[in-house]
């Protein structure tokens, strides 16, 4: 007489609670590693926003021979769609007719926990930053 064992094709609990374990230790390790490219990612833009804008804010001096006077083309960045950051100009008539540029985190947003805080950028391109992370610039 012939033994047959007639097994499901399915898994066992076992076997599916180790394919659980594994996915839960990768998106442990995958999700904090995402969260800050995306606020890399966000503050990158915001730098790229603040270069535009002192790259206006040349043009103007130059057509004007003074920053004061000047309203920026767009007060947030991104420009469109949800804002991360507010961006505000403070000028000096002079002389010498100076002006700041600065980047500040939305406190609602999730940039709010970036480590390069607020960012700024001046006449003399000198960039600078109020958080306590290096390499902001």
């Amino acid at each position: 007489m012939k033994l047959v064992f007639n097994r499901n094709g399915g898994f066992t609990l076992i076997e599916l609670m180790i394919a659980v374990v594994i996915m839960a230790t990768l998106a442990a390790i995958a999700y904090p590693s995402y969260t800050d490219h995306v606020k890399k990612t966000r503050r990158s833009e915001a730098q790229a926003d603040l270069l535009e804008l002192s790259s206006f804010m040349e043009r103007y001096y130059t057509e004007n021979n003074s920053y004061a006077g000047a309203t920026l083309p767009f007060n947030q960045s991104p420009r469109t769609g949800t804002a991360r950051y507010s961006i505000t100009l403070t000028t000096n008539a002079g002389p010498p007719s100076t002006f700041l540029l600065t980047a500040t985190a939305l406190s609602a947003g999730d940039q709010s926990s970036d480590g390069c805080g607020n960012m700024t950028i001046n006449q003399a391109g000198v960039r600078t930053h109020s958080g306590s992370e290096s390499g902001c610039w």
